[in-house]
């Protein structure tokens, strides 16, 4: 990748103070978007900056645990609601499934 350097310019956002790049440096770089980070000061007029791009996987993984959380936190006020009903998971029950996915290939 070759290098290209992109202008700043100081931005005021809300309260606080920021950098504006230009809208080149984003369809160059759209990986950037909404992205976080963080600044190091290497010297008086020298800073490092490390963006830590957001990538569709690791979105997709996050909107996966929380389906999944939200998932498990519904079923468990369930069962609490309907404690009645709750029976104790035996190691019968375990070796019944056990054997019924003897053989199943999972996808890691």
């Amino acid at each position: 990748m070759s290098s290209k350097t992109y202008p700043l310019s100081p931005a005021k956002i809300g309260n606080s103070l920021g950098f504006r790049l230009p809208a080149s440096f984003y369809r160059d770089h759209p990986q950037f978007n909404n992205a976080t980070g963080w600044v190091e000061v290497l010297a008086n007029n020298t800073l490092l900056i490390k963006i830590e791009p957001t990538t569709p996987e690791l979105e997709e993984e996050e909107e996966d645990n929380l389906i999944l959380s939200l998932f498990l936190d519904f079923i468990t006020k369930d069962a609490l609601k309907n404690s009645d009903h709750l029976e104790a998971y035996t190691e019968a029950m375990a070796q019944a499934d056990d054997e019924l996915l003897a053989g199943v290939d999972l996808e890691p």
